[in-house]
């Protein structure tokens, strides 16, 4: 008899559908997922009209906005630095 999604699993059975390569997203409540350790925080930073400017004119050249840009720099040199 197939389970479905409102049939509950033991941890053992979800790991052995798991670790065969079956499909577990039907026994899955994603409503209620997360990722530990990646919820945004929300900082402050003060910068000066020309940078913004000049961060401005880089995010639209890459079609992203200037927090997305912010970002991607921020990522890229912490990725160098933990070389």
């Amino acid at each position: 008899m197939k389970k479905t999604s409102t049939t509950a699993l033991t941890a053992e059975e979800l790991d052995k559908k798991f670790d065969s390569g079956a499909d577990i997203i039907e026994h899955l409540d994603l409503s209620t997922a997360h990722r530990p350790g990646l919820e945004p925080r929300r900082i402050n930073i003060d910068l000066p009209d020309h940078m913004l400017a000049k961060l401005d004119k880089q995010a639209a050249l890459r079609g992203v906005t200037r927090q997305s840009l912010i970002k991607m720099w921020l990522f890229e040199r912490l990725e160098t630095l933990s070389k």
